[in-house]
């Protein structure tokens, strides 16, 4: 694969990093990631994995873009009232760098659909906002053998941890089922300052970036956690995979998909 004069110049600050050079942005462009909510954390991993050059990105989200949405879905602005958010993040994505194609997915994802839309995927960014969908891509991403990023936000706070398949823990070996209804406030009741966002978010794509081009660590058996009003990072060591966990361990019962209930904005975006 020979870059273009363009290429060369779009990602020569990428190029010139040893840690990355031609042969990690070949593998850049050659990536496909997909992200699982076009919202908070979803719009900055979007606009910087586009910018990155990942080759093919896949955005999946059911909603269309609401005014409280743009106080941190950045990837949206006010004249896309009314459109998919998918939309709207594909041409924001597309005209940011028409190197990379964006394949849209504006549905719900659930247990019905999600392995087969995954499966064509290297690395899996969960943007989600509520915990039965979180708990749902951890076990798709188990069954299926694939990588993802978790993360969560709520208020000044947040949290991200990376899996990969056969070097650490998945989320269910951390957090075994969904908490109970009405349990944690939602994002309605309980706020979130919109730079979190883009903090975590970032921090997603970071990670999609070095599993693709095999650079520095990833967050496998450790979850960072950041303080925004302390402005304290802390990076916590979890248990190796559990060989009791009920959908990685050692004899899984968990072995078909199961969509829980609902709460909106649980604990997230």
């Amino acid at each position: 694969m020979a870059f273009t004069n363009e290429q060369l110049e779009r990602y020569s600050r990428h190029i010139i990093l040893k840690e990355i050079g031609v042969k990690g942005q070949k593998k850049l462009l050659e990536g496909k990631v997909l992200i699982i909510g076009a919202g908070g954390l979803g719009a900055p991993a979007a606009l910087y994995l586009a910018a990155a050059g990942v080759g093919t990105i896949g955005i999946a989200d059911a909603d269309v873009v609401d005014l409280s949405n743009l106080q941190r879905q950045v990837i949206h602005t006010t004249n896309d009232l009314g459109k998919p958010k998918v939309k709207s993040a594909q041409e924001t994505m597309q005209a940011i760098n028409p190197d990379v194609k964006v394949i849209p997915y504006h549905e719900f994802i659930a247990s019905d659909n999600i392995r087969d839309i995954i499966r064509d995927y290297d690395f899996v960014l969960d943007g989600t906002d509520n915990f039965p969908a979180k708990f749902l891509i951890n076990d798709a991403c188990v069954m299926e053998k694939k990588p993802f990023c978790h993360a969560g936000i709520i208020r000044f706070q947040g949290q991200l941890m990376t899996y990969v398949p056969g070097a650490g823990p998945c989320y269910r070996c951390i957090f075994r089922q969904p908490p109970p209804k009405d349990a944690v406030p939602t994002c309605k009741q309980a706020g979130v300052i919109g730079a979190m966002a883009g903090v975590i978010g970032c921090l997603q794509a970071m990670e999609a970036v070095k599993y693709l081009t095999g650079a520095g660590e990833l967050l496998t058996g450790s979850l960072l956690t950041y303080d925004g009003l302390k402005m304290e990072f802390r990076k916590v060591r979890i248990p190796n995979a559990s060989k009791t966990c009920p959908v990685c361990g050692e004899h899984p019962t968990i072995t078909e998909l199961v969509d829980y209930e609902q709460t909106e904005c649980e604990g997230a975006l």
